[in-house]
């Protein structure tokens, strides 16, 4: 894959590369819930997690999923830029749930005009053989990726964010995706409490070692109406938030551990100001950050794989 003067792949030139021109993934929320909130496996969730923090305006589970897609097909048109979509399942797991539902569910969403395949959010205890077949036939005539929510590769972080599922039963399910047809991606939040520089860049290592295409990271968010935000209103110091400047010099040395033809789909997510209690970086944007990480790179000659 040819690079477009970034010292890492990035998730935009694949995309432009594969279908030769610019795709809008449109969000949805279907009203899916989560094992470890409904009590099959916990309640509560995951001790940072509070889903409002990511889901668009348009996302609201009582419109039906055409009803979501169209809207976003009229909002993302009218700027003029894209043509082809993705319908994003995005809020919770979203294969939990039974095997004809689901598929009628990701169905609905194909047949939606515009849309050309489908990301589908959710966690690597959450996924069957007849879905991971399914979506292995559907990739035939669909740009299909499957996202796993891995977060950490510390089995001890994992229990104490209250993940209720092991990195080793992440490894398994990988194994189960490996050599289909459809793209793999992960999703890790770095700086999870607990863990220190050492145990960061493990991750890359254990990541390198999973059969992914794309990955997606952030740095640790403290949001509102999370379990985490009431552990850091007692317990401050046992959470060692990166600044900007420290996550901007920490995300440029942890892709150098990362295996080369990984793709980043993304190096920063930001929360909404009215959920974020910590850390505030005064107001930089994403598109800020990612350039600062770039500027970082050439300045300490890093890329990509270079101590992979």
């Amino acid at each position: 894959m040819k690079i477009t003067g970034k010292r890492y792949l990035d998730y935009s030139s694949f995309i432009k590369l594969h279908f030769g021109e610019r795709v809008q993934k449109i969000s949805l929320d279907i009203g899916f819930t989560c094992p470890n909130r409904d009590g099959s496996k916990g309640f509560g969730g995951c001790t940072y997690c509070n889903n409002n923090t990511f889901n668009p305006d348009y996302c609201e589970p009582q419109k039906s999923i055409k009803h979501q897609l169209e809207e976003g097909v009229e909002f993302f048109s009218r700027k003029g830029k894209n043509n082809k979509f993705l319908a994003y399942f995005q809020a919770y797991t979203n294969t939990y749930g039974d095997f004809e539902d689901l598929k009628k569910m990701y169905e609905e969403a194909l047949s939606v005009s515009k849309v050309v395949g489908l990301v589908i959010g959710t966690r690597p205890d959450c996924i069957s053989e007849d879905i991971i077949n399914y979506l292995d036939e559907l990739s035939k005539d669909y740009f299909i990726s499957l996202e796993f929510g891995v977060e950490s590769t510390n089995e001890k972080t994992l229990l104490e964010v209250n993940r209720c599922h092991t990195f080793k039963e992440t490894k398994a399910t990988y194994e189960l995706c490996r050599n289909k047809g459809f793209h793999l991606g992960a999703h890790i939040i770095l700086g999870l409490p607990g863990e220190n520089k050492e145990d960061l860049l493990q991750h890359a290592y254990n990541l390198s070692k999973l059969p992914i295409n794309t990955l997606k990271l952030h740095h640790l968010q403290i949001v509102k109406n999370s379990v985490m935000s009431v552990q850091y209103k007692r317990n401050p110091e046992k959470f060692n938030l990166f600044t900007s400047e420290d996550y901007i010099n920490f995300v440029s040395e942890f892709i150098t551990h990362l295996r080369p033809d990984i793709i980043i789909e993304r190096f920063i997510s930001e929360a909404p100001k009215d959920l974020l209690i910590a850390p505030k970086w005064g107001g930089l944007k994403n598109f800020e950050i990612v350039a600062k990480i770039d500027k970082n790179l050439i300045e300490k000659n890093l890329w990509q794989g270079k101590n992979y």
